[in-house]
């Protein structure tokens, strides 16, 4: 494992970290709660130190089964969690991703780090993320006021936003770099998807904000497993997708064939490598279920870097929605 600095926070995060998403929320066909534990103590074994949760995964479960899994590690782990939703008073029926209530007055603020401390069995929390920022979020001195307070008293070490797709988020990232000085910025931004990643990305660049990269593999298909068979279990989100989604990805994806034909690193590793050739990119937060993609994943830092060319190429390839026709082995060496 490879470790980076957090942007200008002094962390240090390993290249690949464990986002709780997948094991905390029944979305990724992970249901039992001691599954997610041994995955998360695995990857800890394997020299992972960086765990993304969120107060509202699982309605508190993320942050609990971190605890459960790694507490008596806390000093040699970094711990992101995120805020901003009334999970704990809201009464309504509640279906899938469907958004939840906002809150973000101070005193919410506090109410929330309080029970995110308690449930992590921690006295502090590495970086704290605004879940999925909203423009008035980013507008709001009262917040920003309360997270520096924090930050003060100790109880957060660093604060950052999570940005989220339902919602618009090109302009509430690039606002909340520009004016707020933010710290850390946690976005979707894979090989397959580079924008609004891309531009965010750029903008980071001016202002040294250190990035997370989620959803790093187009929600499976850079894995490489996938096929034109392929189903979905009931308990996966995405056997709500199209078939057309699935078809159309894996297009694209066979137009990547020159990224592993040395053998040096498989589909899944290379998408991690593009990510990580953004110096800004401080850990990469693939959706992990399983021992033996965890183990590849978290083995993709020590594989070779994505040379000049290959970069090159797969610039060229979205350039033009990756419908180009396959190329000599020796134009991507």
């Amino acid at each position: 494992m490879r470790y980076r600095e957090l942007g200008n926070t002094g962390i240090s995060v390993s290249e690949v970290g464990f986002g709780l998403w997948t094991v905390a929320t029944k979305w990724w066909e992970v249901t039992d709660e001691a599954v997610g534990v041994r995955l998360l103590q695995e990857a800890f074994d394997l020299g992972i130190n960086f765990y993304d949760t969120a107060d509202t995964y699982g309605n508190g479960l993320g942050e609990t089964m971190l605890a459960r899994a790694l507490s008596d590690k806390r000093d040699q782990i970094v711990i992101a969690t995120k805020f901003g939703y009334e999970w704990q008073t809201y009464t309504g029926e509640r279906k899938g991703q469907q958004e939840l209530p906002k809150n973000v007055s101070p005193a919410f603020v506090r109410q929330a780090v309080e029970g995110s401390l308690r449930r992590l069995e921690t006295d502090r929390i590495d970086n704290y993320q605004i879940h999925n920022v909203r423009m008035s979020e980013v507008q709001s001195d009262d917040l920003f006021a309360v997270l520096d307070d924090l930050v003060t008293e100790g109880k957060i070490l660093s604060y950052g936003a999570a940005l989220g797709p339902a919602i618009g988020w090109l302009d509430e990232g690039l606002a909340v770099m520009r004016t707020r000085r933010l710290p850390v910025l946690h976005m979707i931004y894979n090989l397959l998807e580079q924008e609004p990643g891309r531009t965010l990305s750029d903008e980071a660049h001016k202002s040294g904000c250190g990035l997370l990269a989620r959803v790093t593999h187009s929600s499976g298909l850079l894995e490489g497993k996938y096929t034109e068979d392929t189903t979905f279990g009931p308990n996966d989100h995405r056997r709500h997708r199209s078939r057309q989604w699935l078809t159309d990805g894996l297009k694209k994806v066979k137009q990547l064939d020159f990224l592993t034909k040395s053998g040096e690193r498989t589909l899944g590793q290379a998408a991690l490598k593009w990510l990580l050739a953004d110096s800004l990119v401080a850990s990469t937060l693939p959706n992990i279920y399983n021992s033996e993609q965890l183990q590849e994943f978290a083995a993709a830092p020590e594989t070779p870097d994505l040379t000049v060319n290959e970069l090159a190429r797969i610039a060229e390839l979205y350039q033009h929605n990756f419908y180009l026709e396959p190329v000599s082995p020796a134009a991507v060496s």
